[in-house]
């Protein structure tokens, strides 16, 4: 970060993008990045190699990191004043945590794990595997806190403790519990997801035909996860909300579409495994599994049902599944733009796959729009 006389004739200053800029680490740039196609280098302070992923749609409050840790490698010991989600990429290992409360907690993960790593606990990374990397992709808020304390040595070297943070006995080894809601699927609270592609979720089809979902409350924080599947052949309903959401695809394949309210133009993102996307602030967006099999992703941003953080947050939480013509922000089929199930089934039949839209709902009502534009 640059001096303090530097500091004195400066304005306009973002504390996290300096802090970026200064670290020995590619930053990288997009709509969507494949994250296993990203360079790493060596990165100090993790004693990890690492990238910076800046996703257009970053916003004040988070960001993503990228880590690799090589064949039979340990990270270096580190804390930090903010929180973190973890999701593993592609290897196997494990996670020791110096509890606040004198527990040292150790668990084993693998590819698709994900888990938080509780506010300031000192922990370390251990790749498994003599043969493979390990590759994670981690979620934090660090821009808050940054732009917030103008610190470092703060952010880094705090020695105050959050016990409440760990959670019961069994969080760290996936058990958890289900926190009924009013709307919407429930909630899971833990702090360890062994596989985010194989957790059961539950009927969620405000958000589309048979779609499925659930939430996560993880290390007792502010930071939010949820993930949700696609049947074969359909899609979600298009919707909008604030930035800072990561999306990562978890199973399966297709696509996402993004456009501002007005826009005729769309964003396109393929997705597979390893691809992260963000949707801009406010910009609607929309899913489409074109393979064989279910697709899952998974998303991380700040928060969440227990503490939404900030009054958009709140609105989110009130607006799901709920008709723009209502108030809310999603647009219903009948209201989309007819072109979109067109390419949707040429993308099936790209990919030899059937729209089974029709055995979850009217699809002849979408065929005649169709029909009305051409």
């Amino acid at each position: 970060m640059p001096d303090d006389q530097t500091q004195e004739h400066r304005v306009l200053i973002d504390p996290y993008l300096d802090w970026a800029d200064a670290q020995p680490v590619p930053i990288v740039e997009g709509y969507s990045v494949d994250l296993l196609d990203v360079e790493t280098k060596p990165w100090p302070r993790f004693g990890m190699e690492g990238a910076i992923v800046h996703l257009k749609a970053r916003a004040d409050f988070t960001t993503l990191f990228l880590h690799k840790l090589p064949p039979g490698a340990t990270s270096a010991p580190v804390r930090h004043m903010y929180e973190q989600l973890v999701y593993v990429l592609e290897g196997q290992g494990s996670t020791k945590i110096d509890g606040a409360d004198g527990r040292d907690i150790a668990f084993e993960w693998g590819p698709k794990s994900m888990f938080a790593l509780p506010l300031n606990a000192r922990y370390q990374m251990f790749n498994g595997s003599g043969r493979e990397p390990v590759v994670f992709a981690v979620s934090n808020f660090l821009p808050l806190v940054m732009n917030l304390f103008i610190n470092e040595d703060f952010i880094f070297n705090c020695e105050h403790e959050f016990p409440e943070r760990l959670g019961p006995d069994g969080y760290f080894e996936g058990e958890g519990h289900k926190i009924p809601q009013p709307k919407g699927p429930g909630l899971w609270e833990t702090n360890f997801v062994a596989d985010v592609s194989g957790f059961k979720l539950e009927a969620n089809a405000a958000r589309g035909p048979g779609s499925t979902s659930i939430q996560f409350i993880l290390g007792n924080g502010v930071m939010k996860a949820h993930t949700s599947a696609m049947p074969v052949g359909t899609y979600k309903k298009a919707h909008r909300h604030g930035p800072d959401f990561f999306i990562f695809n978890v199973t399966g394949s297709g696509y996402s579409l993004m456009w501002n309210d007005g826009e005729e133009d769309w964003v396109r993102v393929d997705w597979r495994h390893g691809v992260v996307f963000a949707p801009p602030e406010m910009m609607y967006h929309q899913h489409f599994n074109t393979g064989p099999d279910p697709a899952r992703y998974l998303a991380m941003n700040l928060g969440n049902r227990r503490h939404p953080f900030t009054a958009e947050r709140k609105k989110q939480a009130a607006a799901i599944g709920v008709d723009v013509k209502e108030g809310g922000r999603q647009i219903e089929y009948e209201d989309q733009d007819s072109r979109i199930h067109r390419l949707y089934l040429d993308e099936l039949a790209k990919h030899g796959a059937p729209c089974l839209m029709s055995e979850f709902m009217d699809e002849q009502m979408l065929l005649d729009r169709m029909a009305e534009t051409v």
